[in-house]
């Protein structure tokens, strides 16, 4: 049993493991239109990637911060080292699963119970850490909106901003519905994949299914919202294809084709590659949360396949 006065340094220092295996693992699949081992893309380099891993590791897991200053600390880290936005998203969605964890005094041991509370509480002078956090990681295709706008001085918590960009925004629907889609669907997914094949294609599996089922954000943000759901449908035929495959190493060209037509659209599912880190973040958080008295909450397994692979708002 670990010493209770290391537990806490035991407890960042697994995180930070878990954070980057699943960062690095999802760099070795074959992700249509991502950078991945097998390809670059979109100026952006697999070494681009793997640094920042490294680098945002550290501040993501700093005692005693708050939400959004953890996330205003990784995308300094990572500016800095790489000079280009490669992990904002995944930033965004790993940092309140961190945080979670991390706070003193929280009501459960249960991560999901325990996120909720982060995400309930999380207040205006928190939401302007993460707006200038937005701001210097300079997402493309942000464009300016109506109501909190990232330029702006923030008014609301982060309940009330994130709700209002909900509709339109894959990552601020997790933060206002308490990550419904990763831990009810994504999740399980994962699991059901990886009873039948290898991680790798298990990870490419499940990034094609979320890019199926949800029209990606950064897709939208970039081609509109047409070229998101276009690309929504390619990637349901895509996974319709890979569930027959009886080995999915046979597939590798197929998916090879679509990276380079969806490269040279200059389409980049930069979302769903996002949610497929955190969702492998929460399973790495599984098997170790258990040593410190934590679970994550959730037991169930559903039907994660979707009704209509396609379109799903």
């Amino acid at each position: 049993m670990t010493d209770s006065r290391s537990q806490p340094d035991a407890l960042r220092s697994q995180i930070a493991t878990a954070y980057r295996q699943a960062c690095l693992c999802e760099l070795d699949a074959l992700k249509p239109g991502n950078v991945h081992r097998f390809s670059d893309g979109h100026r952006m380099t697999l070494e681009d990637f793997i640094t920042s891993a490294n680098v945002s590791a550290e501040p993501l897991t700093l005692p005693g911060l708050g939400l959004g200053e953890r996330i205003y600390r990784a995308v300094a880290a990572t500016r800095e080292a790489v000079s280009c936005n490669t992990n904002l998203g995944i930033l965004m969605l790993c940092a309140p699963l961190i945080q979670a964890l991390l706070e003193e005094h929280q009501p459960s041991n249960s991560l999901h119970d325990r996120l909720c509370h982060v995400l309930a509480k999380t207040d205006s002078d928190e939401v302007d850490w993460l707006f200038r956090a937005i701001q210097l990681a300079a997402p493309g295709g942000l464009g300016q909106s109506d109501k909190y706008d990232v330029s702006e001085t923030p008014s609301a918590e982060l309940i009330e901003v994130m709700g209002h960009a909900a509709e339109r925004d894959l990552i601020a629907r997790q933060y206002a519905t308490g990550y419904t889609d990763l831990f009810d669907f994504a999740l399980p997914l994962l699991r059901g994949y990886q009873e039948r094949w290898q991680n790798e294609w298990a990870i490419t599996a499940l990034f094609l299914t979320l890019l199926a089922r949800f029209p990606d954000s950064h897709i939208r943000r970039k081609n509109g919202l047409y070229k998101a759901v276009s690309t929504s449908l390619h990637a349901a035929e895509l996974v319709k294809e890979l569930e027959k495959a009886e080995l999915p190493e046979h597939y590798h060209l197929r998916l090879l084709q679509a990276d380079n037509e969806f490269k040279r659209e200059g389409i980049n599912p930069g979302t769903s590659a996002d949610m497929t880190v955190a969702t492998l973040f929460i399973s790495y958080l599984e098997q170790i949360l258990p040593a410190f008295g934590l679970n994550t909450g959730y037991t169930r397994v559903r039907d994660s396949r979707p009704e209509e692979v396609g379109i799903q708002s």
